[in-house]
């Protein structure tokens, strides 16, 4: 059975190490800035959503905000700096959505701080690809070797880096 969840297919596109680590209970995000900089601007972005959007759970993953009726997956983020792993994460959920018997949803990204949107939809080619990360995913989580380090450029903000590179400094 599969233990993806859409923090796995963000962090898969972002850095295996990251994955393997949050899927093993290495857990950073309470010391990351830009981690609770993201909470605060879910809480604070868009108040009003409770009453229009529903918070769903899907074979683990959490949908924030998805709008039952125009069947729309609203995911938000901080920057676009990594946009490719955010489309990911929506196209994941999107999957998760046809699995689950809802066909025809589209996902929107929204940039609150850059007042911008991306439309994000899961073709039927597309399916293949995401059962891939899924597949390639459980390979590395199930290992018992965690991935090497990436570029220690690409990894400044992120919440690991001193776990990563603690003997570097």
């Amino acid at each position: 059975m599969s233990h993806t969840n859409a923090t796995l297919i963000n962090y898969y596109h972002l850095c295996h190490r990251k994955m393997w680590l949050h899927a093993n209970h290495i857990r950073m995000e309470h010391t990351s800035e830009a981690v609770a900089e993201g909470k605060q601007l879910h809480e604070q972005a868009y108040p009003q959503r409770a009453e229009r959007y529903r918070e769903i759970i899907l074979d683990g993953s959490k949908i924030d905000f998805y709008d039952p009726y125009d069947k729309v997956v609203h995911e938000m983020k901080k920057s676009d700096k990594l946009e490719h792993s955010h489309v990911a994460q929506v196209q994941f959920y999107l999957y998760l959505l046809r699995k689950n018997g809802i066909e025809g949803a589209t996902g929107l990204i929204e940039y609150p701080k850059l007042r911008q949107t991306q439309t994000v939809r899961l073709e039927k080619e597309d399916v293949p690809m995401v059962e891939a990360w899924v597949q390639d995913i459980e390979r590395i989580v199930e290992s018992e070797q965690c991935p090497d380090r990436i570029a220690k450029s690409k990894c400044r903000s992120c919440s690991y880096f001193d776990f990563c590179y603690v003997e570097d400094d």
